[in-house]
């Protein structure tokens, strides 16, 4: 407090209003009491079958997405009958949709003590514990002492790749036999050969855990390489990894520690649960790198005013900001960056353009996406390069690689020391077999995303040369700051 306003403050005689006299004490105990009192009056006078009918009108309401109506029926269920955790299981869903994550974990605390064998309970909790310290932290965020300014002259060359999933053990007999390096031996002289490489890490690096996405082996889509196969990521040059993904929870919790703890003993620095931001130094430059995903249990894509005020506060502690997001639907079908949201079997996958909009506005200086297992189109923004969906690059042995689906890409980036994009360009690779990733001379990503950028973005497109040569179009918008 400034000393003049400590001095007026104190020869006041007027009573300081946020100091609690015994007599406010005393009066906020009684009238609390009364409130249990006349709570617990409310639970005898309401009647079983009423009970259960708000539960049901609650839960309706919520597989509605009504969550106004859900919340307002299952509070009363509570209130009713503060033992019944499947109101209170409920409505702290109810509360994580409208990201009222203090709400749902005070709810999903008091399951733990009345049904600790609750399915999921643990998923439950991890995430609403994350998003709710990660709302907490930057609701009291403030900017600390400005960094000094970079070096003149310094930049960085970051080099990135779309998904990555070099093996499975389950199902059974779904690891490369030559083992896991096996997979990008080919094209590791791509990964090497920069300041900063970056991975999208397709399922967690993992010996344990246990799945329940399984219904049955031939349609199980649940990933777990083996911890071991960190080691071949190092190898190959990769310096960061995004976990933010629908594969990361696989195997529940236990696996998400294990990939962390792995990528940890190797070196890779990464981002995924909930306020976790990856800070590397390169060249005189500190680069923060935030991944994010359309689940609350990462850095939640559909939050977007949590997932703005992160990448703010990382933008004022960090000299170069990437943002990694894995959204939109899947498949041949999923080739175009729709305006709006996209779907995939009734989820919500994100508004990627306003995403992407949104975060290069809060301070991102290369935005890179990857999940629709295709390539997309690629759209400069505040001359802030944004690449939709790099597809898949090295995804052995449960992954649908015909067509497009089979072509993948290293994207080049090269910013300067103020975060403008100065050179990039597109690697082109394709996977063969099982899915060995190669370098493709026909350079067919290249082609692909030249096109679809001319469909999806022909005012705001990036220009992509026959070479994968990148570069921003006149009528692109210079980037923040840069305006006279």
């Amino acid at each position: 407090m400034p000393a003049a306003l400590s001095s007026a403050a104190a020869e006041s005689p007027v009573a300081d209003p946020n100091v609690l006299t015994a007599e406010d004490v005393g009066r906020i105990a009684a009238e609390a009491g009364i409130a249990a009192l006349r709570a617990a009056a409310v639970a005898l006078q309401v009647p079983e079958s009423e009970v259960q009918a708000r539960y049901a009108r609650g839960l309706t309401a919520l597989q509605a997405k009504d969550t106004r109506t859900a919340i307002g029926e299952l509070s009363s269920c509570v209130a009713a009958s503060p033992s019944r955790a499947d109101c209170r299981w409920e409505l702290g869903w109810a509360y994580s949709l409208e990201n009222r994550w203090a709400e749902a974990l005070e709810q999903w605390t008091h399951v733990q003590r009345l049904n600790p064998q609750q399915p999921e309970l643990e998923t439950a909790l991890t995430q609403a514990r994350g998003q709710a310290a990660l709302q907490a932290r930057l609701a009291h965020f403030a900017d600390g002492t400005p960094r000094p300014p970079p070096p003149l002259g310094a930049k960085v060359r970051i080099r990135a790749t779309g998904d990555v999933m070099l093996g499975t053990t389950v199902p059974e007999g779904k690891l490369p036999p030559e083992g896991g390096g096996s997979v990008i031996a080919n094209v590791r002289s791509l990964l090497e050969d920069a300041d900063l490489t970056f991975v999208n890490l397709e399922g967690p690096l993992c010996d344990n855990g246990i799945t329940t996405k399984c219904r049955s082996p031939k349609h199980c889509y649940a990933f777990r390489s083996p911890t071991s196969f960190a080691q071949f990521l190092q190898e190959a040059g990769v310096d960061v990894a995004g976990t933010a993904n629908n594969h990361s929870g696989d195997f529940g919790e236990v696996c998400r520690r294990e990939t962390e703890a792995s990528l940890d003993a190797h070196g890779i620095a990464w981002s995924g649960p909930p306020g976790t931001v990856a800070t590397m130094d390169r060249n005189g430059l500190r680069i923060g790198l935030v991944a994010f995903h359309t689940s609350a249990s990462c850095n939640h894509l559909n939050d977007l005013p949590t997932a703005t005020a992160l990448v703010r506060s990382v933008a004022a502690t960090h000299d170069i900001v990437v943002v990694s997001f894995h959204g939109g639907a899947e498949g041949g079908k999923a080739l175009h960056v729709p305006a709006g949201r996209e779907l995939f079997f009734g989820e919500d996958r994100g508004d990627l353009r306003a995403f992407t909009h949104a975060v290069v506005d809060a301070g991102a200086h290369l935005v890179i996406g990857h999940g629709p297992h295709v390539a997309r189109a690629m759209e400069f923004y505040q001359g802030r390069l944004i690449a939709y969906s790099m597809g898949n690059f090295a995804t052995y042995g449960r992954f649908n690689l015909k067509g497009p689906q089979g072509l993948g890409m290293v994207l080049e980036v090269e910013l300067d020391r103020e975060g403008h994009f100065t050179t990039g360009r597109i690697l082109p690779t394709k996977q063969v077999g099982e899915g060995i990733t190669l370098p493709d001379p026909a350079g067919g990503v290249i082609k692909q995303v030249r096109q679809l950028t001319r469909d999806d973005f022909p005012e705001t497109g990036a220009q992509v040369a026959e070479d994968g040569t990148l570069s921003p179009r006149a009528t692109s918008l210079p980037a923040v700051g840069s305006m006279p």
